[in-house]
């Protein structure tokens, strides 16, 4: 299979359309917790709303970390938080400990 010409416009769109719908897919996955995200896949959604605001900064836009994270959370981070986030385990916070070690 051959991958299309995808003119540079188009595919910022495509790549747009991509982390908008990400987003919404974590937004109602609440259950899926941050470090599990991070032992499974290297990034969480705290990583995400930093990208972002690397991106905005990298453009010459001010986006201070709550607000990063507001537009991944749907919501001010720490009322996401208190909702959903729960105590990681001893075995999460292990796996999380090797994973780090990994990337260093």
């Amino acid at each position: 299979m051959s991958t299309p010409e995808i003119d540079a416009a188009t595919t910022l769109e495509l790549e747009a359309a991509a982390f908008r719908t990400l987003v919404a897919h974590l937004r109602t996955r609440s259950d899926v917790q941050n470090i599990d995200m991070m032992n499974l896949a290297g990034f969480c959604r705290n990583c995400l709303s930093r990208w972002y605001r690397e991106a905005a900064e990298a453009r010459g836009i001010a986006l201070a970390d709550p607000d990063a994270r507001e537009i991944v959370y749907g919501m001010p981070y720490k009322e996401w938080q208190a909702q959903n986030q729960k105590a990681a385990s001893p075995e999460q916070q292990a796996k999380f400990a090797e994973a780090i070690k990994a990337h260093q």
